[in-house]
């Protein structure tokens, strides 16, 4: 196999589907912590209720809701309290990198306050340590997702410029205090997410804006600011410090080889995919944009030295996650499927998860192949697994779906770094069960740790390891040769 020697093999989560004890270590509440799921909703209600478009009656109910049956963020499974075991497995996996977030709540808890708070930065410190106690290296994002919800009801969030600067405050004291502890940092979690899900990516409510698709961009660009400050400050406070850029990768092939097809895949690449990398990477807006801009018709404001900054903070690697496939047309009755933050395109070829998602594994091969031609910096699978259904028998998961889909994609990765692509690691989602970002399901299981907790937060939230678990194992311990 192709694997160097010190490929990182890993796994990843985020702090608020793993965390849990939202009101613990002095701990604010963020916009995570008010999406409201019932147990109790069926399929369709499922798919219409999950967020994506927050609504301020919602909002408000959230934070004066008494009870937390409904809000899964803020019990998920205790990972707060239950770390040192959580990390012992990971050990005796083998994991050499552990991905997860940092709550920015839990080190600012109203995001504006003049000090950090002390007891959430310990448990970083304690978190970090434990980590590489273990033989583990650190892969910290700054924020995936959760701000704090004062920054929301004061200042409108990611839509006002001011949240660029206590964002970058919180950074520098991410980076004062952890510096020592974390080897590759990821200011953004999948960045194109304001886009495609706008109360995630950029924590907007839609019925308070009068140009939805504006603010969303203009959220966006702010966002991009922060970045490239972040990227920079690391760079000043943290000689030689790895800080990536990431997107939820749609790889998107034409649905025909008719021209408009083609053109259409171009389009659905550039403007979902490349637009925000290219951002990142090359430190500037790309030459399509203005043509985006119009076809879309967004209006956003960029202020005098705004090119500046980007252009000094460009990113160190890039990170991507990769679920699935779609494909582009510009037939309107083509058949639709479910993905990652998004509808798309079904492509008949392939088969689909219980929640729709079109397994591709070559299509990992495609992209990294693509992307690495197109920014020639290093790459890192931030994200990659597979959502299911699990059944404990006996004590026990035989999930053989979950182990013949990373096999799979371990496959495609071998091949691309014989292509000739710079992967340096692998960090598979979410590495033991957590709470469903897109879903706001427990159900939907990526782990090669079961957690014995249902849509309710009932359980004992017992680990138990599957048989991906051991499958995994011996992948990790035999660096990608044994994937049988």
């Amino acid at each position: 196999m192709a694997f160097q020697k010190d490929f990182l093999w890993g796994g990843a989560i985020a702090a608020s589907q793993a965390d849990g004890a939202y009101d613990k270590g002095k701990k604010g509440l963020d916009t995570q912590d008010l999406r409201y799921f019932d147990a109790n909703w069926d399929k369709e209600q499922r798919t219409v209720n999950r967020n994506i478009n927050m609504t301020s009656e919602r909002f408000e109910e959230a934070l004066n809701a008494q009870e937390n049956t409904h809000y899964p963020f803020r019990w998920a499974i205790d990972f707060y309290d239950n770390y040192k075991e959580d990390l012992a497995l990971f050990e005796e996996l083998g994991l050499n990198v552990f991905r997860t977030s940092i709550s920015w709540s839990r080190i600012f808890p109203n995001g504006d306050d003049e000090t950090p708070n002390q007891e959430g930065i310990q448990f970083y410190v304690d978190l970090f340590s434990e980590c590489k106690k273990r033989g583990m290296k650190v892969f910290a994002t700054i924020l995936h997702y959760n701000i704090p919800v004062n920054l929301v009801t004061k200042y409108g969030g990611w839509k006002n410029r001011q949240t660029i600067d206590f964002y970058v405050k919180y950074a520098r004291t991410l980076f004062k205090h952890l510096g020592n502890l974390v080897d590759y940092w990821l200011p953004f979690n999948e960045i194109n997410c304001a886009r495609f899900n706008p109360y995630n990516g950029c924590c907007l409510i839609k019925d308070q804006e009068e140009d939805y698709d504006s603010a969303i961009f203009q959220c966006t660009h702010h966002q991009f600011l922060a970045n490239a400050l972040t990227v920079e400050a690391a760079h000043e406070m943290l000689p030689g410090s790895m800080l990536g850029g990431m997107i939820a990768r749609f790889t998107t092939y034409p649905a025909t080889p008719k021209p408009e097809d083609v053109m259409q895949a171009v389009l659905d690449e550039n403007y979902k995919n490349y637009f925000y990398l290219d951002v990142m990477a090359h430190g500037e807006y790309p030459s399509y944009t203005k043509r985006m801009f119009k076809d879309l018709n967004i209006t956003i404001k960029i202020e005098d030295g705004d090119t500046e900054i980007l252009k000094k903070g460009k990113v160190d690697f890039i990170a991507f996650s990769y679920y699935m496939s779609m494909v582009a047309t510009t037939d309107t009755t083509h058949e639709k499927t479910s993905a990652n933050l998004v509808t798309g395109n079904k492509n008949p070829y392939l088969k689909t998860s219980e929640w729709g998602w079109q397994i591709d594994p070559i299509g990992l091969r495609i992209t990294l192949n693509d992307m690495y031609d197109r920014y020639r910096l290093p790459l890192f699978i931030a994200e990659n697994g597979l959502g299911a259904t699990d059944i404990v028998e006996d004590d026990k998961v035989h999930d053989d779906y979950r182990i013949n889909y990373l096999r799979e994609h371990v496959r495609q990765m071998d091949e691309a770094i014989q292509d000739g692509v710079d992967l340096i690691g692998y960090t598979m989602w979410g590495i033991i069960d957590i709470v469903s970002c897109g879903t706001i399901e427990m159900s939907k299981r990526y782990g090669v740790i079961y957690v014995d907790r249902d849509e309710e937060g009932n359980g004992t939230n017992r680990r138990i390891k599957k048989d991906s678990f051991t499958w995994y194992q011996k992948c990790i311990n035999s660096n990608g040769a044994d994937i049988e």
